[in-house]
């Protein structure tokens, strides 16, 4: 987990319940435990399908025991930019290769630390594309030790999650996917880079995201990210059958790579026990362990190592990982008829005016043939998309073409080609269209001053308006981003495309930043991004009396389509207001 300044404030139970001690001791499943003391009542929660298989907590602590060798043999760390991270990475990578996963390396080519490896992205090919279930965990661990519960416990336990899915080998209703993020240490960089690289369709096919982040802590408790939300239900559903009575992840909230899924409109939970804050009172009475003691004694210390492992904490953690999936991905049965769909060549690069075709593929992989109709969407202005035939039978193959006018507007553009029959699947064709190498002069951004509604900009559209308490730079409204005091974050988005033939492009907005912070410490930020990519991140140490007008030079992405995002972030404790006016990108 992040390390982020946190107001830790103390927590009061109207009751308290009977004791249900911890301990590091070896466990091999995780039964219920008794019913707690007299307390309040509870309605009862049904247990957890009985087709979700326990998962072996002795074969989870074998691979925490590998990370921590491989940490011993690189300096005692895992760190994202080391060999002991790229180690990991390897073994993980292995074991999933072997047991039939679609593994994919990621580069985190922006955004993170010098050096950092690369993400680990695994999906177990079945069930259907267009709805994907995404559990993950961060590999890396702080330069000072090999962090085996921050964060081996998540990784061990969503790597013998996965391969226990390919053991049993279900019939799936959807896709599972899985993520190990290189850089979280350093800022959630590497999650952050994944999400940001997805298409906008590609990010509603994820219905859920599911973090595990020290899932293992000795003297933890039983948190859930966004306990109340339709997400966390499986999850709570299954330490609820344990009478564990868990409470929210206030501590980590913002400070893992869930954030990075949040920060992009999808839905997020998980399971943590506990970082560096302190048990309270009635969390030890209900939960056991120390009170006034911190969750996690080793929090990104040297003796973070596999000594300092709960085994029924992360017992707990990992059926209930287990659980969730089944509940949400397993089928009792395989769809009668079911079938694949791909695009060959996946991408093609044309003239303003012209043409490219490309393959549409299918095959039929369960039961008999069925009629499967294609369709394309996300094309841009200009772009039509045929098929020929307009549907098939699974086994053949139709020619998509698609068609630019002289007007396309230059630029990369994801489409996303849907087949539809019993079910549906989904598979991408990016097309580019060059530049006719002239330029036209002109400014980009569409409402930079806002004065006109918040269209075309998405996100925290709320913030901008004529708000009391700040003033416009230019006319009358602005976007006041942050201010709140507490953990919060602003973001809004124009998606643009840079025409390609011109030789400059450069993005000026006007900012002003007050805070309340009087520490020369960068508690609360201001990030400018660019698709991926941070162009520069200000904060309250940059706190100014007026507007200041920033320039960016936005050169390198000239004929391509980006997402242009402003956002702030503050943490727990004191406010910082960015307000943002006249925000301009020209081509020359």
């Amino acid at each position: 987990m992040v390390l982020r300044r946190l107001m830790v404030a103390g927590v009061s139970l109207v009751a308290t319940l009977g004791a249900a001690g911890l301990t590091t001791a070896p466990i091999a499943t995780a039964a219920p435990q008794a019913a707690p003391a007299p307390g309040p009542v509870v309605r009862a929660i049904s247990a957890p399908t009985a087709d979700a298989p326990d998962v072996d907590v002795t074969k989870v602590q074998a691979h925490l025991t590998e990370l921590n060798a491989i940490a011993s043999r690189n300096g005692g760390t895992r760190k994202s930019s080391g060999q002991g991270y790229r180690d990991s990475v390897a073994y993980v990578k292995n074991k999933l290769q072997a047991a039939g996963y679609t593994v994919t390396e990621q580069p985190c080519t922006s955004g993170c630390a010098s050096g950092a490896g690369p993400n680990l992205i695994a999906e177990w090919p079945q069930g259907d594309t267009a709805k994907v279930y995404m559990f993950g965990s961060h590999l890396d661990s702080v330069g000072a030790g090999p962090g085996i519960n921050d964060n081996g416990s998540g990784s061990a336990a969503l790597l013998e999650t996965a391969l226990t899915l390919a053991e049993h080998h279900p019939a799936m209703a959807a896709r599972v996917r899985f993520g190990w993020w290189t850089d979280e240490e350093q800022g959630l960089n590497g999650s952050d880079f994944y999400v940001n690289s997805l298409s906008s369709a590609e990010r509603t096919r994820i219905k859920a995201y599911y973090n595990f982040d020290m899932i293992a802590s000795t003297n933890g408790g039983y948190f859930i990210n966004h306990l109340t939300s339709a997400a966390a239900q499986p999850m709570k559903a299954y330490w609820d059958s344990l009478g564990l009575q868990p409470e929210e992840n206030t501590e980590g909230a913002g400070r893992s790579d869930d954030y990075s899924f949040e920060q992009a409109g999808i839905p997020t939970s998980g399971y943590a026990m506990g970082a560096g804050a302190r048990k309270t009172t009635a969390q030890a009475a209900k939960w056991g362990g120390t009170a006034n003691r911190a969750y996690d004694s080793c929090y990104h210390q040297s003796c973070d190592t596999t000594s300092n492992i709960n085994s029924t904490g992360l017992n707990r953690s990992v059926d209930g990982i287990a659980s969730t999936l089944w509940k949400l991905a397993v089928t009792d049965s395989a769809p009668a008829n079911d079938f694949s769909l791909s695009a060959s060549p996946a991408a093609g690069t044309v003239d303003p005016g012209t043409s490219a075709t490309t393959t549409i593929a299918t095959a039929t992989t369960s039961g008999s043939a069925q009629s499967v109709q294609l369709s394309a969407s996300g094309a841009p202005a200009g772009v039509t998309v045929s098929f020929s035939p307009g549907s098939v039978t699974s086994g053949n193959s139709s020619t998509m073409t698609v068609a630019t006018a002289a007007g396309t507007a230059p630029g990369s553009y994801p489409l996303t080609v849907t087949g539809t029959g019993s079910v549906s699947h989904t598979a991408t064709y990016t097309l580019t269209v060059r530049g006719t190498g002239g330029c036209s002069g002109q400014q980009l951004l569409t409402n930079g001053g806002f004065e006109t509604g918040t269209s075309p900009w998405t996100g925290d559209t709320g913030a901008i308006g004529s708000h009391a308490g700040q003033s416009a730079h230019g006319g009358s409204r602005f976007a006041w981003l942050g201010g709140y005091g507490y953990s919060a974050t602003d973001t809004i988005t124009q998606t643009v495309t840079v025409p390609a033939g011109c030789a400059r492009a450069t993005l000026t907005y006007w900012l002003h930043i007050d805070t309340d912070e009087t520490d020369r410490v960068a508690y609360d930020t201001f990030k400018v991004k660019a698709g991926g990519t941070t162009l520069t991140t200000l904060s309250n140490t940059d706190a100014a009396s007026g507007y200041v007008q920033r320039t960016l030079d936005l050169t390198p992405y000239i004929g391509q389509r980006i997402d242009l995002t402003f956002t702030a972030t503050e943490d727990s404790g004191l406010q910082t207001s960015f307000v943002l006016d006249d925000a301009a990108l020209q081509v020359s």
